[in-house]
């Protein structure tokens, strides 16, 4: 069923003010949004403001008796069809993870039926802390609980790394809003992000991916009603939810986990992963010395993933990635013909903000008698838009 009614908590971190923008394009998109806060929230953003901005009275003391005369904790579990807690900080984690019921919001969060998403924001040593750790280990094995993010990057106490709240448009992009279900009951593959070839236990071959096109696909193919598998190179990325993740390295690690995916039965094969075309042809056991102003690294080609999947005799449907800087279009084509593929989406990756490392793309889609253009937008937006297309093509393919 489509989520339509949101209760979105607020608990106290500097990421509240994204909140606020968050309940803006929910109801933009015509969701109907209730806020509950904590004690901590307030003290970042006032309940005025996301009064303002939803419509609807904010709830943020569990002992307020004109609300609980009806019991109003109550009411909110029962009325929300989608929890998201954004931003959840460390403190309100730790006592989800335990089921207490000790304010309004965790109360809420017991006595619900709704499925919850956590959307963590904190410092990045707070993340990484061992309690917070074993906490998320605690809400990733609760099916009710989804945990979106954290992203990385930039914090507001000057660090850098993973604890950064979602953007607003993403966690907006995971909510099943849509009724479609274009996807449902099949199996989808998706390779995302880059290999490493090792040249010596400390340095490797490798590139700009960051994975974020092919995680978001895996998320966007599951809110469609796929069963998703997710083989991926290293990144630093948060799983999708829902989603199974497959962790590889190396090209020949890829392709072998890619294959074993399918085989386990596959439908549709997305090959988004930069995937590395040579590796040095031996890799020293130990750390190679600096002896002289020259090095020479005999490279040897690396198995083809996607050309591999594509050519076997019980191919699923295969969509490949071209990343290009020159001629997008007709290296894409090529590639789309050489390798058989059903599809192939090209994006020119030489444009500054957008591809490697962004959270914005702009792609040109191919087929054998066709093709179509999406943005520039953000990827969790390109990725909907290629589902939705992709799903259109399978389902042409299977009459």
């Amino acid at each position: 069923m489509a989520v339509r009614r949101i209760l979105l908590g607020v608990t106290g971190g500097i990421a509240a003010y994204k909140s606020a923008e968050l309940v803006r394009q929910m109801k933009k998109a015509g969701l109907e949004v209730r806020v509950v806060m904590t004690r901590g929230a307030e003290a970042f953003v006032t309940p005025l403001t996301f009064q303002a901005l939803s419509g609807e009275p904010v709830r943020t003391s569990l002992l307020d008796p004109e609300a609980e005369a009806g019991m109003g904790h109550i009411e909110l579990a029962k009325w929300a069809d989608q929890v998201v807690i954004a931003p959840a900080s460390a403190d309100f984690i730790a006592r989800l993870a335990q089921g207490m019921a000790d304010d309004l919001l965790a109360t809420v969060c017991c006595a619900t039926e709704a499925p919850i998403a956590v959307v963590p924001a904190m410092n990045q040593a707070m993340w990484s802390n061992g309690r917070t750790q074993r906490n998320i280990r605690l809400l990733e094995a609760d099916p009710q609980i989804e945990l979106w993010g954290p992203d990385q990057g930039a914090q507001a106490c000057g660090d850098t790394g993973p604890g950064r709240m979602l953007e607003p448009e993403a966690i907006l992009g995971m909510l099943n809003t849509n009724e479609s279900q274009a996807l449902a009951g099949k199996n989808v593959v998706i390779t995302a992000g880059p290999t490493r070839e090792p040249i010596d236990p400390v340095r490797y071959i490798s590139n700009h991916s960051s994975g974020k096109m092919g995680y978001a696909l895996a998320s966007a193919a599951r809110k469609a009603g796929a069963r998703v598998t997710l083989v991926s190179g290293p990144v630093m990325l948060a799983p999708p939810a829902g989603v199974d993740v497959r962790p590889v390295t190396t090209a020949e690690d890829m392709l072998q986990a890619a294959s074993a995916a399918v085989d386990e039965g596959c439908d549709l094969f997305i090959a988004t992963a930069a995937v590395a075309d040579y590796r040095p042809e031996t890799c020293a056991g130990d750390k190679i010395k600096k002896s002289s102003d020259a090095m020479a690294l005999p490279l040897v080609r690396n198995p083809d993933t996607l050309a591999t999947i594509a050519g076997r005799t019980d191919a699923p449907f295969t969509v490949g990635f071209a990343a290009e800087t020159t001629d997008v279009a007709s290296y894409a084509v090529g590639k789309m013909q050489r390798k058989k593929l059903n599809m192939i989406v090209a994006n020119d990756v030489s444009v500054p903000g957008l591809g490697f490392n962004s959270d914005d793309n702009a792609v040109i889609v191919f087929w054998p008698d066709g093709q179509a253009s999406m943005g520039p937008d953000s990827k969790t937006n390109i990725a909907r838009q290629l589902v939705a297309m992709i799903s259109e093509h399978l389902d042409r393919a299977a009459r």
